[in-house]
């Protein structure tokens, strides 16, 4: 299936996601913070990055932005993974160019479906 980026400093977060995305047949790449997740993405070109925002060091929003202001990683799209669910985190990540959004405790139903959607173009 897909190669998957997922960008998270939790590592409880980071096992829920690999389990979910190994179960649908996608592969896993996983970076722990905003600057391994670009450069991660620079490297590997994955099919799309799951993004949490609260991290330390360079956060989703800023890795975000430098993904989409990239012309070698532009096209990879972006879902935001965060626990932040007021209407201004979700429109402040598509202002930094995120594609998806979704809010934790996430449903494996409502990830697999955003992911779909966004690898589909």
């Amino acid at each position: 299936m897909a190669r998957i980026l997922i960008v998270d400093d939790s590592p409880t977060e980071m096992y829920k996601l690999t389990g979910i995305l190994e179960k649908h047949g996608h592969e896993v790449l996983k970076a722990e913070n905003g600057a391994d997740g670009v450069a991660l993405a620079r490297q590997e070109k994955p099919d799309a990055v799951l993004m949490d925002i609260v991290m330390p060091g360079l956060n989703g929003f800023q890795a975000t932005r430098q993904l989409a202001k990239d012309p070698e990683t532009s096209a990879i799209p972006v879902i935001v993974v965060t626990t932040k669910d007021q209407e201004t985190d979700r429109v402040w990540s598509q202002r930094q160019g995120a594609r998806g959004f979704i809010v934790k405790p996430l449903e494996e139903t409502s990830l697999i479906s955003e992911l779909n959607a966004v690898l589909a173009g």
